[in-house]
């Protein structure tokens, strides 16, 4: 029976999640397996990624074959790395000993790669997020000043629409005086040519 290693879909539509697991080549995507292997959550960065090492060499051990995407996630995870080793210490290359501590320095180089990775996204996810309040800022100071602006030339058409109003009442004010007296003028010649008459 042919076995193989590769990923049964799980989630939601459009929030996958995926079970890694050792199966019949010939069963549904979906269908009956042999072995769950572990998990694989593609939709958080980075990607979630748990695998119980020791179960997936020791399928790798029976033959089964891993899928395109199965390998890289194996590959990750260092189950192809031990495997060689194993291999190593089968044929009499290495022994246990040294071939665990290489796996173990390798976990420990990688474990220092994903938390350099988490820390740089983090700080990017931060830096995106003080340059989106310093835009917001910006953006909530040039609405202040246009406001300001809008309301400055209410204020001066007010202030001149009063100015205007003082200064028509002047006008017409001088205007009613400035007829009587004139009136007054011209009464005063036509009495003194009666008068000299």
């Amino acid at each position: 029976m042919p076995v193989k290693i590769r990923l049964q879909r799980h989630g939601k539509k459009g929030k996958p999640f995926y079970w890694i697991v050792a199966a019949d080549a010939r069963s549904k995507r979906d269908g009956k397996f042999l072995d769950k292997l572990g998990i694989y959550n593609p939709t958080v960065n980075p990607a979630q990624i748990e695998i119980n090492v020791d179960s997936a060499v020791q399928w790798l051990q029976n033959g089964a074959q891993p899928t395109d995407t199965a390998r890289a996630i194996l590959s990750y995870k260092g189950v192809l790395l031990k495997h060689h080793l194993a291999g190593g210490v089968r044929k009499g290359a290495l022994t246990e000993e040294q071939a665990e501590e290489k796996f173990n320095a390798w976990l420990e180089e990688k474990s220092k790669a994903v938390d350099t990775k988490r820390s740089k996204l983090s700080d990017a996810k931060e830096k995106a997020k003080a340059e989106a309040i310093a835009a917001e800022k910006a953006v909530n100071e040039k609405r202040a000043a246009e406001a300001a602006a809008a309301e400055a030339p209410a204020e001066e058409e007010v202030v001149a629409e009063e100015a205007t109003a003082e200064t028509t009442e002047e006008a017409t004010a001088e205007a009613t005086e400035a007829p009587a007296e004139e009136a007054v003028v011209e009464e005063a010649p036509a009495e003194e040519k009666k008068e000299e008459e």
